[in-house]
């Protein structure tokens, strides 16, 4: 395949390619931003296909004029369903979509309230002054998926948004875990974090789903590094001997697929939120996809069925858009290897063809003022409303 193109009624379009030829792929964005008046452009990336300075370097070439702002990935979820080694782009127009955007640098040296500062700065260059003008607004980040930062740098945006809804994905590198880059305006960083404010008449939702369910063994965290997300100890025990007694594993079977079929739950406000693992460390430690602290208590967690918890939660956001046009979701990579895992993954890829979901495979998910794993998060769009049908909404 080389590149592909589909449209949509709510205006988007989306251009994807599986060649490693940027500068085909960004003359083809060139011309459908053009074509269509798009004004900014989401841009997701397989660092086995192409690297960032390079796709950054073809777009501002063959198109110095259009914003965008994206990241790499850990798997590509394009008009096919779910996919690896791709370039994508989604194009917004600008008659009905505004955007703003900043990338902010150097996430470790950089203060939380810096970070809330420059997220009011964009909404005031948005003009999002009314309560009208917030309930069309929604807000995206992406984050560098190594920069152990997700839970403060979310929490910053959040605390800036005045209740826009927030949504986002962790950059990843395919499972390498050795650098992730993010893109914005012909800018190249790791160790930062992009925030996107876009609003729009054309309706929409935020929604998210996960499968899993908390079971009653328990796994307290009584030694860890939580600034490198580790945990040394369970219940007093080496963490990975603990964890894999739990999850009836053989300790030296520990693996992705392991950790990706049975992760552990934390409680927060009421409901269950995945805290996934990422690797066995040498001296019998984990680490985690998230923050972890001493006293944390964690649930094992027993799987439900992903393809029925998905198809119900996209049945429900159709229900009440009226109808989904298409969806941008950020997808958690160790759903992907799960799917895989269990055999759904043609199943699950089918479900987001069908529904018409286009995005990445995630280290992590933002969702409002969290940071998730193991979650699939979705903004949903609807039908372009007819300009009678405008004209009276706007008159009620």
């Amino acid at each position: 395949m080389a590149c592909s193109h589909a449209s949509y009624s709510c205006g988007l379009s989306v251009l994807s390619s599986d060649e490693p030829d940027a500068d085909a792929f960004a003359a083809a964005v060139a011309a459908e931003a053009a074509a269509m008046g798009a004004g900014f452009a989401l841009i997701f990336f397989s660092q086995s296909l192409v690297e960032a300075s390079v796709l950054t370097a073809a777009i501002q070439r063959h198109a110095p004029a259009l914003l965008y702002a994206g990241c790499s990935t850990a798997g590509e979820i394009t008009p096919q369903g779910l996919d690896e080694g791709h370039m994508l782009a989604m194009l917004f127009p600008g008659a009905t979509f505004a955007a703003v955007s900043t990338m902010v640098e150097s996430l470790a040296a950089t203060s939380m309230d810096t970070i809330t500062s420059e997220v009011e700065k964009l909404r005031r260059a948005l003009g999002d002054g009314t309560q009208k003008a917030r309930d069309h607004t929604f807000a995206l980040c992406f984050i560098d998926g190594l920069s152990h930062a997700e839970e403060a740098v979310t929490s910053a945006i959040h605390w800036g948004l005045d209740d826009i809804p927030l949504i986002g994905g962790s950059a990843g590198d395919n499972l390498k875990f050795e650098t992730t880059r993010l893109i914005s305006n012909g800018r190249v960083a790791s160790d930062s974090a992009i925030v996107v404010l876009i609003s729009t008449e054309i309706p929409f939702h935020v929604f998210k789903t996960d499968n899993f369910e908390p079971t009653d063994d328990k796994l307290v965290v009584t030694a860890s590094d939580p600034d490198q997300r580790i945990v040394l100890e369970f219940n007093a025990s080496s963490a990975a001997g603990e964890y894999a007694a739990s999850a009836g594993i053989e300790p030296r079977a520990l693996a992705p697929l392991n950790f990706a079929s049975h992760p552990v739950v934390v409680k927060v406000g009421g409901e269950y939120y995945c805290r996934s693992i990422q690797k066995v460390l040498p001296d019998g430690g984990l680490s985690f996809f998230c923050a972890v602290d001493d006293g944390v208590v964690l649930s094992v967690a027993q799987p439900k069925s992903m393809v029925e918890t998905t198809r119900t939660a996209l049945e429900e956001v159709e229900t009440r858009l009226g109808g989904i046009d298409m969806v941008l979701g950020f997808d958690c990579v160790l759903r992907r290897l799960d799917a895989l895992n269990r055999q759904v993954f043609r199943e699950i890829s089918e479900l987001y063809r069908t529904n018409r979901v286009i995005g990445f495979g995630t280290y992590g998910e933002q969702y409002r003022s969290m940071h998730l794993n193991q979650t699939f998060i979705g903004i949903a769009f609807g039908q372009r409303q007819p300009v009678k049908q405008r004209d009276k909404d706007a008159a009620a």
